[in-house]
């Protein structure tokens, strides 16, 4: 594995320069307010193929675009420039192994919060391993005291720097309290989703996930899962509000989301989930999709793009 940090390029307004010589000016707008909308993308080593697969770039690069519109920001990159960019800076870096990818569009220059422009963007990749259930207990989680923001104040469809403050203020709540993370209730009083990932549960052995209207991201992990739970695992699914107690009363719980992928829930509350191990259809779930993320499966191919020609 490459060192992590230090040794790392990065795409910087058209350029591939070392890690410590990309910098922005500290007075921007994206350092002083968060304005920035960002991707978080995913590739992975197929070992028996030899290649690095990038992980439904169409539809990252989709919702970058809506981000970009919703925040009012000027938008000058094209999807294919989007797409060479990420491409260019991992050959660059020659990784051949899971990596993470943020590809972020930033207000640069010395304007104020409500500036549109000028634009900038930086690809920085990153060595990530894939997560493995076979190590992991399930995490620990409380439902948060701060209510998930909405359409009706800063909407969490839009993926900005900013946002991520809410997700920061319930997630640091949880550590605080001995918990490993934090489970948001949205404006309704209904489940909304975590800090950084959406949230399924099982119950009955249908799989569950709230509506895209309860104040969640439109999250491209979460349509995953759905799709390959209805259409490969043949698993009965449905988006609808979800009660807080429901969390209690549950079979399974699971987070997810392009950083966690599939991350098990085992305790809400203090209350154990599914003997307070990762259940079985989380397990089935998991299992899919990392053969899907990483090309073992030819019918998903179609969501991955190759790194190395």
């Amino acid at each position: 594995m490459k060192n992590i940090q230090e040794d790392r390029l990065i795409w910087l307004d058209g350029k591939i320069v070392p890690l410590h010589e990309a910098t922005i000016n500290v007075l921007s707008p994206t350092s002083q307010f968060g304005a920035n909308v960002f991707e978080g993308i995913r590739c992975y080593w197929n070992e028996e193929e030899g290649q690095l697969y990038a992980f439904r770039l169409a539809e990252h690069y989709k919702r970058l675009k809506n981000s970009m519109k919703i925040f009012q920001m000027e938008d000058k990159y094209p999807i294919d420039l989007l797409k060479q960019s990420l491409i260019d800076v991992v050959k660059a870096n020659n990784y051949k192994e899971d990596i993470a990818v943020r590809q972020t569009v930033f207000i640069d220059g010395l304007g104020s919060w409500s500036s549109k422009g000028p634009v900038n963007m930086f690809v920085a990749p990153i060595a990530k391993h894939r997560s493995d259930l076979t190590m992991n207990k399930g995490m620990r989680c409380c439902v948060s005291s701060w209510e998930r923001i909405s359409d009706r104040n800063i909407s969490p469809k839009v993926k900005v720097g900013a946002n991520y403050i809410n997700s920061r203020m319930a997630q640091i709540e949880a550590l605080n309290n001995g918990y490993d993370s934090a489970i948001f209730m949205n404006n309704q009083g209904k489940v909304s989703e975590g800090p950084g990932s959406c949230i399924f549960i099982v119950r009955d052995g249908k799989l569950l996930t709230p509506p895209i209207t309860a104040s969640i991201l439109e999250s491209i992990t979460r349509d995953t899962v759905l799709e390959l739970a209805k259409e490969y695992l043949k698993i009965e699914v449905a988006e609808r509000d979800i009660d807080r107690t429901e969390l209690y009363v549950c079979d399974e719980i699971f987070l997810c989301g392009s950083a966690i992928e599939i991350a098990p829930v085992t305790n809400v509350d203090g209350i154990d989930i599914s003997c307070a191990k990762p259940g079985d259809l989380t397990k089935a779930i998991h299992k899919i999709y990392i053969k899907a993320v990483t090309g073992k499966i030819s019918a998903y191919k179609r969501w991955l793009t190759s790194i190395y020609a």
